[in-house]
This record gives structure tokens, sequence and C-alpha cells, in this order.
């Protein structure tokens, strides 16, 4: 009787066991972005369990990423942070992908209003948004324009020597590839972008990653934190739920 006892309990620790240690742990969720009463409690950057919940004041707007996509959170009351939903996975992987030599040829609308291009990959330097670009380590470097309508040289200065590149887009390409040896991220990273109807200069800088998150909440969590905004910004409507 005592070895039934035995074999039974040393089954069960056995089973105990295994659960502990294929228990799925509770998945992480990231603030990208917050206003309201409460944004100093949840700040941009936050990282937040799954399963936890958040308790918002009148006024309170949270937005967080999860692996199930980005979620307006409104105040007040009480709210949990996940949401069961599909994972964003595959939405990712193309928003993050990088491309060999490839540029993105956009139709363009003739004879019409200017056709608007949309920016589909997290990496391109969007020539419309002012600050900080976080970029991986590539052999090539892609700009993206609002528009495709005509062909348009840009001016990418730097801000502290006389240094400068031409960046042109071909009527029809939303995009302008080029070899990353034009443009070195690793000295005088501060620059100052202008288009061809002239006006003001943009400033921008690049922030080279020696290292990329291969899963949204923790890339959101290194935009936040190099100050890439814009990015930050692009892969929360890209990931929305």
């Amino acid at each position: 009787m005592s070895s039934v006892k035995a074999i039974v309990s040393g089954t069960a620790a056995s089973l105990a066991t295994l659960g502990f240690l294929v228990a799925t742990p509770a998945q992480a969720g990231v603030v990208v972005k917050s206003s309201g009463p409460s944004a100093g409690t949840y700040p941009v950057g936050k990282k937040l369990d799954d399963a936890s919940s958040v308790t918002l004041r009148s006024g309170d707007s949270l937005t967080v990423l999860t692996s199930s996509g980005t979620r307006v959170i409104t105040g007040p009351g009480t709210h949990r942070v996940g949401a069961r939903g599909a994972s964003k996975r595959t939405a990712f992987a193309m928003l993050t992908r990088q491309r060999s030599g490839a540029r993105v040829r956009t139709g363009a609308v003739r004879g019409g209003a200017s056709s608007e291009a949309t920016n589909t990959n997290l990496w391109n330097i969007d020539t419309s948004q002012p600050g900080k670009f976080c970029l991986p380590g590539s052999a090539e470097l892609t700009f993206w324009r609002p528009s495709v309508e005509g062909g348009e040289t840009w001016v990418l200065g730097s801000a502290v020597s006389d240094f400068h590149i031409h960046v042109m887009f071909e009527d029809g390409n939303a995009t302008a590839t080029m070899s990353a040896d034009e443009l070195p991220l690793t000295h005088n990273t501060l620059y100052d972008l202008s288009g061809p109807a002239g006006g003001p200069k943009q400033r921008v800088e690049f922030v080279s990653l020696t290292e990329t998150p291969d899963n949204a909440e923790d890339l959101a969590v290194l935009l936040a934190e190099q100050g890439c905004s814009a990015q930050l910004d692009l892969l929360s409507d890209k990931l929305a739920s």
C-alpha cells in the first residue's frame, strides 16, 4: 500500500514539476502613448504585465502595445491591460524587414489629386518628420517621402560640418535608397534636412542600433528609450488591433 502511495505521490510531484516548467509566463505590454492626469504614472516606455490592470482617471488615454497589437484604454475606471486577439507577429515582421536594394514603387494617380504613399517600413527615414531615427546595422539606408508625384532632390547636410548628400527620389517612387557608406552614422550624426521646395530645415538625428529586438514589445521599449518617437508612433499605428 505504501508503495502505491509513493508512486502516486511521485507522479503528482512529477506532473506538478512538469506543469511548472511548461507554464507560459505572463507577457508584457508596453505603453506607447500616454496623456491625461495619469500620464506620469504610465509614461511612454513603461512595461506592464499583460495580466495586470491599470486605473485611469477622467481625461486619461493610454495606448498599450502587446503581442496582440495596440489598444487604446481610456478612463475613468480600472481596465485590464491584455486583450485577446490574433498575434501581430507577421505584421511586425513585415514592418521591420530589412530589404536589400529594393525600392518600393507606389502607383501615382495621374491627372488628378496628388497621390499619397504609405510608409510600410519602420526603418525608412521619414522626410516629413524631424527628430531622432533609430536605424539597424545595414548596408543600405532608405529615405521615404509621403508623395510619389514627380522627381525630387532633397539635401541632407551635417549640422557641424560642410558634409552633405543629395537624396534623389524618382517620379513614382516613395523611397530612395543609398549605400550606408555614403552616410556614415558613427560620425556627425546630427543633420539638417531640406526639401526641394525650400522652407525651414528639419533637424534630424540618427541613432545606430547595435542590436534590434525581434519582438514588438522590446523594440517599443528601445525606441522609447532612444527618443525615436516617430517610429514608435508608426509601430503603434501599424500594429493597432
